[in-house]
């Protein structure tokens, strides 16, 4: 087996086609074109498939292409482990995390990092897309959303509820709603995703009529949102995570919703990669604190519900 022709079949797929392939290499694309030739002359057998735009792999050069870049991260791996060698973890790690999940929560988990791993570097995106994580841009990305997309590895972190909650000035103004009926009569604040799920919640069919509602501030930053609510100019709709701690101090108070009323909005935390990138350690080892510090949190957040519960089963 020509293990340059391997190497030279894994860059092409990555790439997607012979010129993109031919710029990361810093070669021709005529170059690349006779080198595949070659190598699919020695084999004889077809690796790809020729479009009008790209390259698709076959049966068998899919199978090469897989075999290929396990070879080429067990490479990668030794290499790390020499350069380590007598040292301690290091590198860097590039990730992107949510703008409110990642500055309330993440943070500090990043710090906490960073302090117990002096020689690695955090380079951190605080956004919501995920297209620096399939462009390469980043290693991993955490989200929060309904689903993860189907094309990504997907680690579950935990889930995400959602509060209706305001200041107690708001409430004793407006008063205090139970029904979701209610709770779209009086002034709403809520990011753009949120407001759109809760117009159309419980509409059966095209001919039902969407209700009006009045949101006083729509906004993709929660923090913008919570600030905004804190401030008394609406009823918030907002993740657990960014309120819970405003509810516990007593700024804000939850709306008396029915149970389950809002479990439509319900989400999920995911911490997402690429299927087949070739992972370091540093940051296959960032990757395993985050999942655990999620954990940890989860268990902290979980115990005192079931303290309330038991409580609640045994009093008179």
């Amino acid at each position: 087996m020509d293990v340059q022709g391997l190497s030279l079949l894994v860059d092409i797929i990555e790439a997607g086609n012979l010129s993109r392939a031919a710029a990361a290499l810093g070669t021709s694309r005529a170059n690349v074109s006779q080198r595949l030739n070659r190598f699919e002359r020695q084999l004889g057998v077809q690796l790809l498939r020729r479009t009008t735009r790209d390259l698709v792999p076959t049966e068998i050069g899919l199978k090469l292409y897989q075999h290929g870049l396990a070879m080429r991260h067990e490479v990668q791996a030794a290499d790390e482990a020499v350069s380590g060698l007598g040292r301690g973890l290091q590198g860097s790690v590039r990730l992107s995390v949510p703008s409110g999940y990642g500055q309330l929560r993440m943070s500090a988990w990043l710090n906490e990092f960073m302090q117990l791993h002096p020689d690695i570097a955090l380079h951190v995106i605080f956004n919501n897309d995920i297209e620096e994580l399939v462009k390469g841009a980043v290693d991993f990305a955490v989200r929060v959303m309904a689903e993860p997309p189907p094309q990504l590895v997907a680690h579950r972190l935990g889930p995400v509820g959602y509060v209706a909650c305001a200041t107690a000035g708001l409430l004793d103004q407006h008063g205090r709603p139970t029904t979701l009926d209610a709770l779209r009569q009086l002034p709403l604040i809520a990011s753009s995703q949120t407001s759109e799920r809760l117009r159309t919640a419980g509409i059966a069919g095209p001919n039902q009529r969407v209700p009006q509602i009045r949101f006083r501030l729509v906004s993709a930053n929660f923090h913008c949102l919570l600030g905004a609510v804190s401030q008394g100019l609406g009823i918030g709709l907002m993740p657990d995570y960014m309120v819970q701690a405003a509810i516990d101090g007593g700024v804000l108070q939850p709306v008396p919703l029915e149970p389950g009323t809002l479990n439509f909005l319900a989400t999920g935390k995911f911490l997402l990669h690429v299927p087949d990138r070739y992972q370091t350690l540093a940051v296959q080892t960032l990757i395993g604190f985050l999942i655990q510090k999620e954990k940890e949190e989860e268990g902290q957040a979980g115990a005192p519900q079931r303290r309330r519960g038991r409580a609640a089963t045994i009093a008179p």
